[in-house]
């Protein structure tokens, strides 16, 4: 289903992606942006794997990610420079206008992608993300979040965990707030068995060095180009919380949302048919 690749999209420095891609129409690419953001694209890869065919679905693991270039300086990995390396990765499949998603940090890309090049974006999916940014009271007497993100805060803190290691534990460890039913998550576990996961972004996020990914006035400026826009997100997220979308979708008058009952930051795990029936009733 999927042929995989590495494309050069830097010379200085020398980034290579990783990229995943289905058989599909040039004139109907998908191009799908990870989140993480030291996690890579195959926890991504169903169910949109069902795409195949009517649209050519690309998945790209960022720079410092997965099987991508590793090894950079702390410097060089910043929102700014994934962002370049996407543009140039569609400069380099020769496709001039696609359909964007981005997924949870990679939603912050995506919309930094569209207002970098939007002559390229036809449409985009922001998918269990935000535009506008997280209050800090956003959650605030939510104790069952409280009590499902308390195992990955308990790693955060291990001082004996680094690099891959650490975000691998703190991925597992999370996993029953990601996922909002508690009959897929062994399902979602086995799916991150398979990630490749990094470290290389995390050491600029810990000492807080990383740069935003979200864009000051991504809301307005999004607004102003008129790009169709899908808020695809679950009820029970419990990263982005749900009240921003209708904020959203008020804001921007080219956005509309689909919001999944049952489902949590992993919405295409906890309800993959209504996740998917979105995505592609939103690109036709």
């Amino acid at each position: 289903m999927f042929t995989e690749s590495v494309v050069a999209v830097s010379a200085e420095p020398v980034v290579e992606l990783f990229v995943a891609q289905t058989p599909g129409p040039a004139d109907r690419t998908l191009l799908v942006i990870h989140g993480g953001p030291d996690w890579d694209h195959t926890y991504l890869r169903e169910p949109l794997a069902e795409l195949a065919g009517r649209h050519r679905v690309i998945l790209a693991d960022l720079r410092g990610c997965g099987r991508s270039t590793r090894g950079l300086s702390d410097d060089r990995y910043t929102p700014a420079a994934a962002t370049a390396d996407l543009v140039a990765l569609l400069d380099a499949f020769g496709t001039p206008r696609i359909d964007v998603l981005g997924f949870s940090y990679g939603g912050l890309i995506a919309q930094r992608l569209v207002l970098a090049a939007p002559e390229r974006v036809r449409r985009l999916v922001i998918a269990s993300s935000s535009v506008l940014p997280v209050p800090p009271d956003a959650f605030d007497g939510w104790h069952e979040r409280e009590e499902r993100r308390a195992p990955e805060a308990a790693v955060w803190s291990d001082t004996s965990l680094s690099g891959p290691e650490l975000t691998r534990a703190a991925a597992v460890a999370g996993a029953g707030a990601n996922v909002w039913r508690p009959e897929v998550l062994p399902a979602y576990l086995d799916r991150l068995a398979g990630v490749h996961f990094s470290g290389e972004w995390m050491r600029s996020w810990r000492v807080g060095a990383l740069p935003t990914a979200r864009h000051p006035d991504a809301a307005q400026r999004l607004a102003a180009l008129g790009v169709p826009l899908l808020l695809l997100h679950g009820r029970q997220d419990m990263i982005f919380p749900v009240a921003l979308v209708d904020e959203t979708t008020r804001l921007i008058p080219s956005a509309r949302a689909v919001v999944i009952e049952e489902a949590g930051h992993m919405a295409h795990v906890d309800q993959p048919r209504a996740w998917l029936d979105a995505v592609a009733g939103f690109l036709s």
